[in-house]
């Protein structure tokens, strides 16, 4: 996938994933974007080293957005954590 697609499924796993963990974040829309592309990534990682496949196969493949949307919790889940202690 090229730059723009990850960018693109970023900011909608980072929305997706905002949606199922409702509340106030510390962030705008540019957190949000980031927070869905490194989760895009870390969910890809963690679906090759746990599961031993390759969840990152395409745009419009099922496993890419599992991964993405589950990797951009973690990582909001994370984000609210320390941002909450500040």
């Amino acid at each position: 996938m090229g730059i723009i697609a990850w960018i693109l499924l970023g900011l909608l796993a980072g929305i997706i994933a905002k949606m199922l963990m409702p509340g106030k974040d510390p962030g705008g829309i540019i957190v949000t974007t980031l927070i869905g592309i490194a989760g895009g990534l870390l969910g890809g990682w963690l679906g090759k080293v746990i599961f031993d496949v390759d969840s990152i196969d395409g745009f419009f493949d099922l496993s890419t957005w599992i991964a993405a949307i589950v990797g951009a919790l973690i990582l909001l889940a994370a984000y609210r954590l320390f941002a909450r202690r500040r």
